[in-house]
């Protein structure tokens, strides 16, 4: 029976761990745990009535409350695999009667003090297998450490690209660009550069699916809010008379039709058009799709 209590506490561990993997390392980043809990705290800040305040806290919340979901279930699978082996397993300090720490909240303690790195050695390990499972709790600790400054510092760069295309869609909206000013070489060049940074936040919302939970803030740094230009600029663009000019824009309506599938598939489920998926993306971010 103890044995069985102990796998449960590796069962906890494991899926912690596997939770961790596919939101971080996994080449498609899908974790099942930390995306139900994102998309759970999005769900919720649309029904609080003052939501443009505390949108733009989901994002940040949100991966503070998965990194503590994979932290508290690490040290409780832990504290379950020591203890049904206390106190017999351990040796206590001084001071400590072993009858008197026996019970689950002990073995927190430990799990607790083994996974900061502590080694306060009042209660340690005494059986072979424990000396060594102990260990590495605190290797896991120290990899969970690392993962969370990684994501932190993977994130922010993919949220500054959305906000520089977005930015730029709006300079280009302010500019009125036509379809005659776009029948150009310039405009050739435009409509690509466009494309391709419209690949690479397709991209981002597939490695990093997270990045949909942030709020970009004002209007003129929200893509949800101007993505729609980027089609009229597609649009626009494959009525020219310039070949180029014409496949820069084709390159440009497949990208956002790409954009539009990732969106719809992971985020919207509408299963509508590219732009009704992109209204539903502005609706979603609390933006009316005509919103500039």
């Amino acid at each position: 029976m103890d044995w069985l209590v102990s796998f449960i506490g590796a069962a906890l561990v494991m899926a912690a761990l596997r939770d961790l993997f596919h939101t971080l390392w996994h080449p498609t980043r899908r974790g099942g745990l930390s995306r139900l809990v994102m998309s759970a705290l999005w769900k919720a800040s649309q029904r609080v009535p003052a939501r443009k305040r505390v949108a733009g806290l989901v994002g940040p919340l949100a991966m503070v409350t998965v990194v503590v979901m994979w932290a508290c279930t690490i040290i409780l699978g832990w504290a379950i695999i020591y203890w049904p082996h206390m106190p017999e397993a351990f040796s206590f300090g001084s001071g400590l009667k072993a009858a008197q720490h026996a019970d689950l909240l002990d073995a927190l303690y430990v799990s607790l003090v083994t996974i900061a790195t502590l080694g306060l050695g009042d209660i340690v390990p005494t059986e072979d297998w424990l000396r060594i499972v102990a260990p590495l709790e605190a290797l896991i600790g120290f990899a969970l450490l690392t993962a969370t400054v990684t994501w932190v510092l993977e994130i922010y760069p993919a949220l500054a690209r959305r906000r520089v295309l977005a930015i730029r869609l709006v300079l280009l909206r302010q500019a009125a660009s036509s379809a005659h000013q776009l029948d150009c070489a310039l405009g050739a060049s435009l409509l690509e550069s466009l494309a391709t940074e419209v690949v690479r936040i397709r991209v981002d919302f597939t490695q990093y699916a997270e990045a949909y939970y942030f709020h970009d803030g004002e209007n003129h740094a929200s893509l949800a809010a101007s993505v729609g230009y980027a089609a009229d600029l597609a649009q626009r663009g494959q009525a020219a008379h310039g070949s180029d000019v014409r496949l820069a824009a084709s390159m440009l309506a497949g990208a956002l039709q790409s954009l539009a599938a990732v969106l719809d598939e992971h985020f919207l489920h509408t299963g509508g058009t590219s732009a009704e998926i992109f209204a539903a993306y502005a609706r979603d971010h609390g933006l009316s799709p005509s919103e500039p």
